[in-house]
């Protein structure tokens, strides 16, 4: 039984999502992703995702919940917050970098829905979360962030998080997108995923854009976010360096006048 809970994000481009909760309703996180809560909500470590279907197999049901997060790079454990008060209390959770946080009601959307690894932010208790394998072994060794998704499995929400934009494309049967393998945020069940060489010498060498496409092919509907965080990282590093050398002053016509007479 998946909890039903209600919900309310805030912000535009630091979002967060404050969720409440009835009496003894339970939403599951990621580890880390709590920003505050309400003095009745309390706290839960737990082994794998928390859903019936992990229960229902015992030890070897959550060895299993586990083991699927950590193949796709995430915790071992999650956190459960559960209303213990005898009103509605709320408890929010942030989103890890500037992007837009989407609730996502898995039962509208066939029960199923594919996601990259790091979308995943949080869910009402019962949504089970898997791993979900491309079909190609192309994509595995040249898809890049779209080699291991994330399944999440029910019919309640799930909140997952994107950066930048996110546009929500919607494909015909036989529909082709190509997109940057990272700018994928989630997918519904029926879209086909796989991945295509840009081709040509002066692509390859000069174009920029990297080696391969993800292309998704309908029927479905895609998510697709404008600043994946790995494109955002690259930024940071590549100019880090340049950061490291320049002044406090830097900016200003002090600091550039001080910097002649420093030599």
């Amino acid at each position: 039984m998946v909890h039903e809970i209600d919900y309310k994000i805030h912000g535009n481009e630091m979002q967060f999502v404050e969720i409440v909760l009835d009496p003894k309703e339970t939403v599951v996180a990621e580890a880390g992703a709590m920003m505050m809560m309400d003095n009745s909500i309390t706290m839960e470590t737990i082994f794998g995702d928390g859903s019936e279907k992990s229960k229902s197999g015992g030890l070897f049901g959550k060895l299993g919940g586990a083991a699927k997060r950590v193949i796709t790079g995430e915790s071992l454990f999650m956190t459960a917050f559960t209303n213990s008060g005898y009103g509605r209390e709320s408890v929010a959770f942030a989103a890890p970098y500037p992007g837009k946080i989407l609730p996502m009601d898995i039962g509208a959307l066939g029960g199923s829905l594919i996601c990259q690894k790091d979308a995943f932010l949080c869910c009402a208790k019962g949504i089970s979360l898997g791993i979900a394998f491309t079909k190609r072994i192309g994509a595995g060794f040249f898809g890049g962030e779209g080699f291991i998704l994330q399944k999440l499995e029910g019919n309640g929400l799930a909140f997952i998080h994107g950066g930048g934009t996110i546009v929500r494309r919607t494909l015909m049967p036989g529909q082709t997108l190509k997109i940057d393998t990272g700018c994928l945020v989630a997918m519904t069940k029926n879209v086909s995923y796989d991945i295509q060489f840009v081709g040509g010498i002066k692509n390859t060498v000069f174009g920029g854009e990297g080696l391969f496409f993800a292309t998704l092919t309908g029927p479905g509907d895609v998510w697709i976010q404008s600043l994946p965080f790995s494109k955002l990282a690259d930024r940071v590093i590549s100019a880090a360096p340049q950061l490291a050398g320049r002044t406090k002053d830097e900016g200003s016509i002090l600091g550039g006048i001080s910097n002649l007479f420093e030599n």
